[in-house]
């Protein structure tokens, strides 16, 4: 049995899924061309909005965390924080730790699971499952 995360794909989609329409259009600006103030937001996005709504958007994704800002004359520049990749790594790695937190429960059932899925998809990913454990191991002792 599997489960989806409110019809999500992945969990990742479920961070990204929160986010509204121009939300993630001014993000994808910003991803496309990096560092940029409002006004250069407003251009990429074809005028469609008010300077001031794209300032409040802009401000929003900096308070949930998503972007950067800095100080450049009078304006803010704006820059992704985070990569896909990196939020999906923060999404990874925060369910498990809930999922390894023995004061849950056992443990050994969850191991066991990823063991499982990742068999069942590749066997050489458990080839690099056991070489990843092993190099931990050995830096463990180090």
């Amino acid at each position: 049995m599997k489960v989806r995360l409110r019809g999500f794909r992945r969990l990742a989609d479920a961070v990204t899924g929160s986010l509204g329409e121009l939300e993630k259009r001014v993000i994808a600006v910003l991803q496309t061309h990096g560092e940029q103030n409002v006004t250069t937001v407003l251009d990429s996005l074809g005028q469609d909005y008010a300077y001031t709504t794209v300032m409040t958007t802009l401000d929003r994704l900096y308070k949930k965390g998503l972007l950067e800002r800095r100080k450049e004359g009078r304006a803010f520049v704006y820059g992704i924080r985070f990569t896909q990749g990196e939020v999906e790594r923060t999404v990874a790695e925060d369910v498990l730790d809930r999922l390894l937190d023995s004061s849950l429960g056992r443990v050994e059932p969850v191991l066991a699971t990823i063991v499982d899925r990742v068999s069942e998809k590749d066997r050489e990913l458990l080839d690099e499952l056991e070489r990843l454990v092993k190099a931990k191991r050995k830096a463990l002792k180090d």
